[in-house]
């Protein structure tokens, strides 16, 4: 049996040689410095904000070079999927506006001339390169099982030596042919492995476009390319996609900078030019008074899908993850706050090397920055859309009442410096549920009634301010000015400046007695403008509602 049959026996039924593949895929026809990159998570739980981060990174990188940003769906390790894990990747990106130019659109479907874009789909390619590389005795099958392997690690670790598979530890490494054949037609159980060449006291230097120089060991361990169930290993797999795809760039996070000797070497060994790599620091998370990385048990903020539960602007979350992405990216932005994001011009020397803590009160100070720029017709729209999802009867509430909900969302708005008492479009339902109806039911000790709280003091304003000082067709002004009349003539301060001179001369003062009235509409004692709230509400509802606590 020749190298060649040995590997068709090894590696059974692949349709195509590698050949085939180089051709189907040619060289993209693209533009002088343009970059072409990837996203490539599993899908083995939710969608993790780095996935997300790495992704507009990334569109950036293509958008901005008139390169290509492809969505790859690294599917190999299937006992760990979960289900709908490939659908909730993809929703993630639809759902945040990071668009890629190829990838997977649905589970059956993708777009782009490089796919498939799920690593599963693939298997026939990833077999035709390792029959390549043991026709060139540049890959073996290796017959230890795990508890072999188990046992080597003990053998290892008590003899002091480097722990893996390779020099005198790889047993398996120069079987004959004749054993291999029979050990296989004898039913064991086999993977393929890489037949390193690596010297392990021999030094690589590298650049990587983030961190910089690194100099590392060549790598001796014989890596597995190809598992039992047919399906290649993580560092195999993405050697070739990144080569058939015409990646150029590959940007992923620096845990994986301790595998850069391997998959440097695996490019070499299958006569690949390699491709430029950017290792990137991980998101951290303070925790008594240390740094770790966000992390998808311990941190909630972790899941992409928790900013859509809360409600907070997409804009809002890409904003962000530019912030993390560039040093300069907040100077550029404050420029002019209608730039499109995605037009940044991210540089890897602008990446922070240490690693960006997570700020979730930055998160919510730019939620209400963006949400304080969106009209009343705007924001209500979205916060309907949020609650047609995650508050159903708020939603119900707001078809019906939509006019009272636009009015009480446009007070304060606009101007040079607008409210911002809004930060995600979950805080809206307990910040004007009194403005309807429907859902005005407190019981009386709910009522916030600061200063005065003597009923009958309560009640004598109430009376006074509907049956003399109030009218509705009021301005603001007006309205006001009556408002300090009334103060006056029950024996309170209509002057602040005069009430802190004086204040055993008055029973209280103006702010007390609008904390009545406000508290006597709405329950509250603080809501924005409380003239505003009263013209929305009408004479009506007002007396039903002083009737009401009264």
């Amino acid at each position: 049996m020749n190298r060649k049959e040995y590997a068709d026996f090894l590696v059974p039924n692949i349709q195509h040689d590698t050949e085939y593949y180089e051709k189907k895929y040619p060289k993209r026809n693209l533009k002088e410095g343009a970059i072409v990159v990837r996203v490539a998570p599993s899908p083995t739980g939710f969608v993790h904000f780095g996935t997300l981060f790495q992704g507009q990174v990334n569109h950036n990188l293509a958008k901005n070079s008139g390169g290509v940003f492809m969505l790859r769906i690294e599917d190999t390790d299937q006992k760990r999927e979960v289900e709908n894990g490939i659908s909730e990747i993809i929703e993630a990106f639809r759902f945040y506006n990071i668009t890629y130019d190829e990838g997977p659109i649905s589970k059956t479907e993708e777009k782009g001339n490089y796919g498939p874009y799920t690593q599963s789909k693939r298997k026939d390619i990833y077999g035709a390169y390792v029959k390549s590389l043991i026709e060139k005795d540049l890959a073996y099958p290796s017959f230890i099982t795990e508890e072999e392997l188990e046992n080597l690690r003990h053998e290892q670790e008590v003899s002091k030596s480097r722990i893996g598979y390779y020099g005198r530890f790889a047993t398996d490494r120069n079987l004959p042919m004749e054993e291999v054949i029979q050990k296989i037609k004898n039913g064991e159980k086999y993977v393929i492995r890489l037949k390193s060449p690596g010297n392990f006291d021999h030094k690589i230097t590298f650049y990587d476009l983030v961190k910089g120089k690194v100099e590392m060991p060549e790598n001796d361990i014989d890596h597995v390319i190809l598992k039992g169930d047919g399906l290649p290993t993580y560092h195999f797999a993405h050697v070739i996609d990144d080569h058939l795809m015409h990646t150029t760039h590959i940007t992923r996070g620096d845990e994986w900078l301790s595998s850069l000797p391997i998959h440097i070497q695996m490019h070499e060994m299958l006569g690949f030019e390699v491709p430029q790599y950017a290792h990137i620091a991980p998101i951290m998370k303070e925790e008594d008074g240390k740094r770790r990385k966000i992390s998808k048990r311990k941190d909630p903020e972790a899941n992409v899908f928790e900013f859509k539960k809360q409600g907070i602007p997409i804009e809002a979350v890409k904003e962000y993850l530019m912030t993390l992405s560039n040093s300069n990216f907040e100077a550029w932005f404050e420029e002019d706050e209608t730039k499109e994001i995605d037009h940044f011009p991210i540089t890897f020397e602008k990446m922070n090397v240490a690693g960006a803590l997570f700020d979730m009160e930055k998160i919510i100070n730019l939620s209400k920055n963006f949400i304080a720029r969106l009209t009343a017709e705007e924001f209500f729209q979205r916060i309907l859309n949020w609650a047609e999802e995650y508050d159903t009867n708020f939603a119900n509430i707001l078809k019906k009442e939509k006019q009272d909900a636009i009015r009480i969302l446009n007070i304060e708005r606009g101007g040079i410096k607008p409210r911002k008492d809004y930060s995600s479009y979950s805080d809206v339902h307990k910040n004007i549920w009194y403005i309807f109806d429907e859902e005005f039911h407190p019981k009386k000790e709910e009522y916030e009634f600061d200063k005065i709280t003597d009923p009958e003091e309560i009640k004598i304003i109430l009376k006074t301010y509907l049956e003399k000082y109030y009218n509705e067709e009021d301005t603001q002004d007006v309205w006001f000015d009556k408002i300090k009349q009334m103060t006056q003539t029950l024996g309170y301060a209509a002057n602040m400046k005069e009430y802190k001179q004086n204040p055993e001369k008055y029973k209280g003062n103006v702010a007390d007695i609008s904390t009545v009235i406000r508290v006597a509409a709405t329950s509250k004692k603080q809501t924005p403008n409380l003239y505003d709230i009263l013209q929305i509400l009408g004479k009506e509802r007002i007396q039903k509602r002083f009737a009401k606590w009264m």
